[in-house]
């Protein structure tokens, strides 16, 4: 690249210090070497910084063609890639936040919500309320999920209490009290690239001769969780039908 003009070289090293930046803050809040807070900051400026270098490298890459500049396309065009790989996973988790309310705490009953027990003593310091404020909560995600609902079954609830703790299994969550009496299932799900946690707790009672089931899944730390616990309830909720 010695003999390139300095801009295509920026280009190139802005969208390369943008990808680390993603895959860095990710990393980071995943071990725990930092706050969440910080892992999404780190997020953003990769995200800012691949948007630019999107933006920036295209132009380059115009101007490049137009004055004949060969020896910058290729230091160029694989700065625009990379800066459009960011693009794409920055602007699809915004698309997705801008979708959907800035609520993290979901039920499928929303006026007498299943409640947590053993999965409280192990959110620690600064996690969210593990507690469901339905009247702040329920007419809100009514709206942006009017498919979340109980689950009723003509199967008795020890099958539907022995199904959904199959169903969480399947789906690699972390099954932390099984309390099949009172018909409890208490679960955590880590996401893959923050490592964020979310809980689960599926509520298994019986209903005339069959069972009603009820699932709630709530973010640890966060305001918003892009409809991922909407999302993983409508799992369970198939994995039970299925």
């Amino acid at each position: 690249m010695s003999g390139q003009k300095w801009w295509a070289k920026a280009i190139l090293v802005g969208a390369v210090i943008g990808l680390v930046c993603l895959a860095v803050g990710a990393l980071g809040t995943k071990l725990g070497i930092w706050d969440f807070r910080a892992g999404l900051g780190l997020f953003a400026i990769g995200g800012a910084l691949g948007a630019l270098a999107l933006i920036l490298g295209l132009i380059a890459l115009i101007v490049s063609i137009v004055k004949g500049l060969t020896a910058e396309r290729s230091t160029i065009a694989v700065g625009v890639v990379i800066a459009a790989v960011i693009a794409g996973v920055f602007g699809s988790q915004f698309i997705a936040a801008q979708g959907v309310p800035p609520i993290h705490n979901i039920s499928t009953d929303t006026m007498d919500p299943p409640a947590f027990d053993k999965v409280i003593a192990l959110r620690g310091e600064g996690s969210n309320p593990h507690t469901y404020d339905s009247a702040k909560l329920a007419d809100v995600q009514t709206k942006a999920y009017p498919d979340v609902q109980p689950l009723v079954s003509d199967a008795a609830p020890g099958e539907m209490f022995n199904r959904a703790k199959a169903v969480l299994e399947k789906m690699d969550l972390e099954i932390v009290n099984t309390d099949s009496d009172h018909g409890i299932l208490e679960a955590t799900a880590t996401t893959f690239w923050f490592g964020f946690k979310d809980d689960v707790v599926v509520r298994v009672r019986p209903q005339g001769t069959g069972s009603i089931v009820d699932i709630r899944s709530v973010s640890r730390v966060g305001q918003g969780d892009i409809g991922l616990n909407a999302k993983r309830i409508r799992a369970i909720l198939a994995g039970l039908r299925a």
